[in-house]
């Protein structure tokens, strides 16, 4: 028995659940009708497990005609499940700088849901989550791994590709790991393991090259004027996996005091080929440093941006600021206190960038499990 009815067949269930989703479809509750309209299907598709999905249960009203779903009370010695994580400092030295991290060593049993609410969790700009495979499938494929935000899947990103190579080669201190994320397979590989911290090199997505950029009209979406950005280089959309548009700015102070409008910006972006602008200057706090750099989204700043360094560095190459092969420096994070250091190269190949590379330490500052 339940509260106000009793449980009732999958098959009232099913008209139940239909019921739900166009009284909620014509009352406007969207993440209610959602849950739903996902057990209407999971019924339609023969579910077998004796409860719906979402911990629910189906009662029918005691007049016969109305429909109830009612949350199920936890089971009596259900087993919790446990999940280990290693929490990282991605691009330096020192822990509590560079770009945070927390990476689940296995997530097996997680939900998409489940993954993306962790990743909430945890607050940080990214959260990873591996799923073990067989070791052949591995030495073939690379080792799953699956990137989240605050709010959705990445294809690739850069630190996190890093990070998470990075606690998947310590126990036994590999030279070299694959991870194969959305967007492909992506090499790391290793130098001076330490207790606690290692050098990573990713060998990211071959480079594509986009359009150029009217500086009048970015001017206009960063809050500035063109006399602002370095005339001697172009602003250029540049993509490794994820294309930013790189912007020079002729001055560190400046550059270091830029407060954009982050909606203008978005707005601008909306009309080009990028996806995010990466602003970038020559004048460097650190002197063995090729550029500064900043990179500003929506609600935050970015301490370090791996999937922009391999950008910059192809910018860079294109545009005679660097050498084929020769490695540099681009520092980051130092305006939001979070200082982080990439290390990029880039090759050349019939004329045209390839095999473009972003490296950076990696300090392991805790471990921890998570229990649900």
């Amino acid at each position: 028995m339940s509260a106000g009815g009793l449980r009732i067949s999958k098959q009232l269930a099913r008209c139940a659940l239909k019921a739900m989703v166009e009284g909620l479809t014509r009352r406007g509750g969207a993440q209610r009708r959602d849950k739903a309209r996902a057990g209407e299907e999971g019924l339609l598709e023969g579910d077998p497990s004796p409860e719906l999905p979402f911990g629910f249960e189906a009662v029918m009203g005691l007049n016969q005609n109305v429909f109830i779903l009612n949350p199920l009370p936890p089971r009596q010695g259900a087993l919790s499940r446990t999940f280990e994580f290693t929490w990282v400092d991605v691009f330096s030295k020192r822990p509590l700088e560079g770009n945070q991290l927390a990476v689940f060593n296995d997530a097996r049993g997680l939900s998409d849901p489940e993954m993306q609410a962790l990743a909430r969790e945890t607050a940080l700009s990214e959260t990873t989550f591996v799923i073990p495979r067989e070791p052949e499938v591995e030495r073939e494929k690379g080792v799953r791994a699956r990137i989240f935000t605050l709010s959705q899947e990445l294809n690739f990103a850069g630190h996190p590709s890093l990070g998470t190579a990075t606690v998947l080669a310590r126990e036994d201190r590999r030279k070299e790991i694959s991870l194969e994320l959305n967007s492909g397979t992506i090499p790391v590989r290793f130098e001076g393991w330490e207790e606690s911290r290692v050098y990573a090199e990713m060998t990211q997505p071959e480079p594509w090259v986009g359009r150029l950029h009217r500086p009048e009209e970015v001017a206009k979406a960063l809050g500035c004027v063109a006399e602002d950005f370095d005339p001697s280089y172009p602003i250029q959309t540049v993509s490794t996996g994820n294309a930013f548009v790189i912007v020079p700015f002729r001055s560190l102070d400046f550059l270091s005091r830029l407060n954009p409008d982050v909606r203008r910006m978005q707005h601008y972006l909306q009309t080009t080929d990028g996806t995010l602008f990466y602003l970038v200057c020559r004048d460097t706090v650190d002197p063995q440093a090729k550029l500064h750099a900043r990179m500003i989204f929506p609600g935050s700043e970015d301490p370090a941006t791996g999937s922009a360094a391999g950008p910059a560095a192809t910018w860079m190459l294109i545009h005679k600021l660097i050498q084929p092969e020769e490695t540099v420096v681009i520092e980051q994070g130092i305006e939001i206190r979070r200082p982080s250091e990439m290390s990029v190269t880039v090759g050349i190949d019939r004329g045209r960038p390839t095999k473009v590379r972003v490296g950076g330490h990696v300090v392991v500052v805790m471990t921890g499990r998570l229990t649900l």
